[in-house]
């Protein structure tokens, strides 16, 4: 019989509470916003804009500008979707939009991508790659929905753990999934 050792992360928590999560910035962000309620750092993303550090494999933010949404529904189209296909693995992903629909629906950007062509776009998008499309009118405020975003996350995490630690079931949507009993087993 094979004995485990003790979670090494697990012992590791002690001040965890007093703790913020840190926002990561990928270091191609060619604008990135500022955040000023959580602190942030550069780093690598294999995928999005934003994530949070440790956990980059289940939060991650895509943001675009106006002009850089338009340009992803024309010729950068198959570029952007591979990018949104790698989000999918994510438990939490979010394609935020820096400006408004109402922006969109004017046609106020340089292209001759038509207005219904990038909303369908979006709402094609959320479908395929199941990936909420959020608004924010100014980079400010997508910087304090990101923020918000990832304080809610993180609780989360931190609250799952200290289940595992207290020996209390997680909440249903991170609990594992039972395997069903084969023929052989029975």
């Amino acid at each position: 019989m094979t004995m485990f050792s003790k979670l090494p992360a697990l012992r590791s928590l002690g001040n965890l509470a007093d703790e913020l999560p840190l926002i990561v910035t990928d270091s191609r962000e060619q604008t990135p916003l500022c955040f000023h309620r959580l602190p942030s750092r550069v780093g690598s993303l294999y995928s999005g804009d934003y994530s949070i550090a440790g956990l980059e494999t289940g939060f991650a933010v895509e943001r675009k500008s106006i002009a850089d949404l338009v340009a992803c529904c024309a010729g950068e189209r198959e570029r952007f979707e591979r990018e949104l296909f790698r989000l999918r693995g994510c438990r939490f992903k979010r394609l935020l939009i820096v400006g408004t629909r109402a922006e969109i629906e004017a046609g106020n950007y340089r292209s001759k991508v038509t207005p219904a062509a990038v909303v369908a776009s979006l709402e094609a998008w959320q479908v395929r790659f199941d990936i909420p499309v959020v608004f924010a009118a100014t980079p400010s405020a997508a910087a304090e929905v990101v923020e918000s975003w990832a304080w809610w996350y993180a609780r989360e995490v931190v609250e799952s753990c200290n289940a595992i630690l207290r020996g209390i079931k997680p909440p249903p949507d991170l609990a594992p999934v039972a395997m069903p009993e084969t023929a052989a087993a029975a």
